[in-house]
């Protein structure tokens, strides 16, 4: 069974940033593509962003373009989340995700099978 184990949340004041990590703990796992999603208390989960482990290409929610980036290690089944000039509206739990085929859109929670934990982000301003 995959585990996805992520790190690097917590507080921060607005401008700021953060860098969080996810790590999978089985490494002989191939992913399509591993994501970054966020939800807020009483909101939907959001898509961030999302890496393919193929061709290492990226993919960004508007509201985050510019500001945060998503980075791999393929050998070490690990995807970062670098994230800059961030703002209090940025604040949720974040989680990342795995998704081992093409089907489906990358921007789509439910395309993806394997979820972390979550970890909480707050931005104060």
């Amino acid at each position: 069974q995959v585990q996805l184990v992520e790190s690097g949340g917590g507080l921060v004041q607005a401008g700021g940033s953060l860098r969080l990590s996810c790590a999978a703990t089985e490494r002989t796992f191939a992913p399509y593509t591993m994501g970054w999603f966020r939800q807020a208390p009483g909101k939907e989960r959001e898509f961030i962003a999302a890496i393919r482990w193929s061709d290492s290409s990226t993919y960004y929610a508007d509201s985050v373009k510019g500001r945060f980036t998503i980075s791999t290690d393929i050998a070490k089944k690990t995807v970062w989340l670098q994230m800059n000039s961030l703002k209090p509206e940025d604040s949720a739990v974040y989680y990342c995700a795995v998704k081992t085929s093409p089907i489906r859109s990358d921007v789509l929670a439910s395309a993806y099978g394997y979820w972390g934990q979550g970890i909480q982000v707050t931005v104060s301003s």
